[in-house]
């Protein structure tokens, strides 16, 4: 059994309540980095979901398409490995977008690059099914 000095423990101690701070200060940035703010979230099904360059095609555009400036904060995912029934994994990719407000997701919509990804993009899906959302009055 390895022994521990006094002065490691309170060590360690202190550090693990900083990094509990730290966890709880984090949470609260980031509930106020969304406070407010218009949520837009885009599923794509791909038309070969199979096909791992078209899934590379698409996650590209993405991230090309992710440098419009009214776009506050994007992520990019594919289904997690949960399974659950009320869980759906039967699309390809997901793209969750953050933006200030609703005239800034209008903004994007008619956005030179969102017109390019659509152009050069929408071949590779057969089905899209977008979810937006704001914080109840």
């Amino acid at each position: 059994m390895e022994t521990q000095t006094r002065q490691g423990l309170i060590s360690e101690t202190g550090n693990a309540r900083n990094l509990g701070a730290l966890g709880a200060f984090s949470s609260a940035v980031w509930e106020n980095q969304l406070s407010h703010k218009f949520i837009h979230h885009v599923y794509f099904w791909l038309k070969h979901p199979d096909s791992a360059n078209d899934k590379k095609k698409l996650i590209e555009g993405l991230k090309k398409l992710a440098r419009v400036k009214t776009i506050r904060m994007s992520h990019i995912g594919i289904p997690a490995a949960t399974r659950r029934e009320v869980i759906d994994t039967t699309y390809s990719v997901s793209w969750l977008l953050v933006f200030d407000n609703a005239a800034d997701q209008e903004s994007y919509q008619k956005d030179a690059d969102h017109l390019k990804f659509i152009e050069e993009c929408s071949m590779l899906w057969q089905k899209v099914v977008v979810y937006d959302a704001v914080e109840e009055a």
